[in-house]
């Protein structure tokens, strides 16, 4: 009989063993999943670091010296997707390329001295102001700014406007 005794103590020990095992395993499984939860909510959360090269949207491109843009001209400038327009009294503009009415690309058509937008027949002056409609509003401005002669353009952010204002207007 001591030996039946036996057995089932050992059998009701392995039970209580293997039951205290998967315990503890179910629980660490558990921590392990809300560790993972947390640490996908942080890298959602958290902001990203931007790496922008030198010289591309989204960063201050340096278009040249002052000297180089003759008056009463428009300079396309693919990589930061704007025109720099140097105006007839020797200011700066920085245009949007894109049209305010569905923001397809502007070229400038130098024999008529206009943006003309190829999708809808909008047109834009030199300074970006609506000439023709459907576009609602003048072509988006960026930030320029002269340092010792070199004409710079912030194209961290576009501004909007309604109409101009020679505020716009950067004189070197």
């Amino acid at each position: 009989m001591s030996t039946m005794q036996d057995k089932a103590d050992k059998s009701e020990h392995k039970g209580e063993s293997r039951r205290s095992f998967l315990k503890t395993l179910w629980i660490g499984l558990g921590v392990v999943a809300i560790a993972e939860v947390v640490g996908v909510v942080y890298m959602y959360l958290r902001p990203r670091k931007q790496h922008i090269k030198e010289e591309t949207f989204g960063s201050v491109i340096t278009a040249g010296s002052a000297d180089d843009f003759e008056n009463d001209s428009v300079t396309a400038f693919r990589r930061g997707q704007l025109y720099l327009v140097r105006l007839d009294d020797g200011g700066f503009l920085a245009l949007s390329r894109k049209c305010t009415h569905l923001g397809c690309t502007v070229p400038w058509v130098e024999s008529e001295k206009q943006f003309k937008c190829p999708c809808h027949s909008s047109a834009f002056n030199i300074k970006g102001e609506v000439l023709r409609s459907p576009a609602p509003r003048p072509l988006d401005t960026y930030t320029v700014f002269v340092e010792n002669g070199i004409v710079k353009v912030d194209t961290n952010r576009r501004s909007k406007r309604n109409r101009f204002e020679s505020s716009q207007v950067i004189y070197s």
